[in-house]
């Protein structure tokens, strides 16, 4: 299996068009040991030429440029993407699919929940109609696992995740089964097991259970600490509050990584007031102590 992280910040991307929080601010003054970061999303083969898209960020445009193993490459117009898979339905990953509407009609696969969001308070579906036929709909059931023709040797297990909708969601006080998703990939050629789970806000013992399984674990690394928003004073919310685990203290991130035999850990969907972000700082070197990586825009990796 290849995994390629297209984008590994969280919503905003690093350093965030309005923010002057010391990350941003020292990444654009150069006084800070950074890289940019665009919104999160990645993309998984069987075999380098035909890849599935998991999220489609604000910034896919970027994206898919960045990659040479995405670019068209036979005919006048064409696409290695074979169909997008949406862990939930927040904006900073579904709205790339309005920015892949020449690509129309696509396959897209997502839950009950997430499609009634992206036909209701944020209709994509609805208005995408309009361009050659728009999005096809592919129902993930929360149980079981299921395959995408693009990449036939891929099987796809969709772990639900205890955590928030979007702000925009009408059920947003409500959590359902289904707002949010992990997935458990197996490459059947190969046995390489990917557990990726960008949104993971409260890991029961299922959760556990099937990190266990995987070979590597690219997860959640939005927040340093719970409330690491009010810290910086760039905002009131908690990260429990957004359905994000933080790395640090009791019950955090990295203890629960600690406690996994995955032979890589990756975070991802990092946000922009994230220590970690600064290579020099004791955050960083604290991963590093436990072996936990951090991923970047164009990191590729295979299983």
């Amino acid at each position: 299996m290849h995994i390629l992280i297209l984008g590994s910040a969280a919503g905003g991307g690093f350093p965030q068009w309005n923010c002057n929080c010391p990350n941003c601010h020292g990444l654009r003054e150069g006084t800070l040991r950074a890289t940019a970061r665009t919104q999160s999303s990645i993309a998984v083969s069987d075999d380098g030429r035909n890849w599935i898209l998991c999220n489609a960020s604000p910034d896919i445009r970027q994206q898919l440029e960045a990659a040479p193993e995405l670019r068209p490459t036979e005919g006048l117009r064409g696409t290695r993407i074979g169909a997008v898979v949406l862990m939930d339905s927040q904006i900073d990953h579904t709205t790339g699919l309005l920015s892949l509407r020449e690509g129309c009609p696509l396959e897209v696969w997502c839950t009950d929940m997430v499609h009634a969001d992206l036909t209701s308070g944020f209709p994509l579906f609805n208005m995408l109609e309009h361009w050659n036929g728009g999005l096809s709909w592919q129902r993930i059931a929360l149980a079981g696992e299921f395959t995408i023709a693009a990449c036939p040797n891929l099987r796809f297990e969709p772990i639900p995740l205890r955590s928030a909708a979007p702000p925009y969601s009408p059920h947003r006080n409500d959590p359902h089964p289904g707002d949010n998703i992990g997935l458990l990939i197996r490459d059947m050629t190969t046995n390489g097991v990917l557990f990726y789970a960008p949104g993971l806000g409260q890991p029961d013992e299922g959760v556990r259970a099937m990190m266990a399984d995987a070979d590597c674990l690219l997860v959640d690394g939005t927040l340093w600490r719970d409330d690491e928003m009010a810290h910086i004073g760039v905002g009131d919310k908690l990260g429990s509050e957004m359905g994000h685990l933080p790395q640090s203290g009791p019950g955090g991130m990295i203890e629960l990584l600690d406690g996994q035999s995955a032979a890589r850990k990756i975070l991802i969907h990092i946000n922009n007031t994230n220590p970690i972000l600064d290579e020099d700082s004791p955050e960083r070197a604290e991963l590093v102590r436990h072996g936990i990586e951090v991923a970047h825009d164009g990191m590729r990796f295979t299983l």
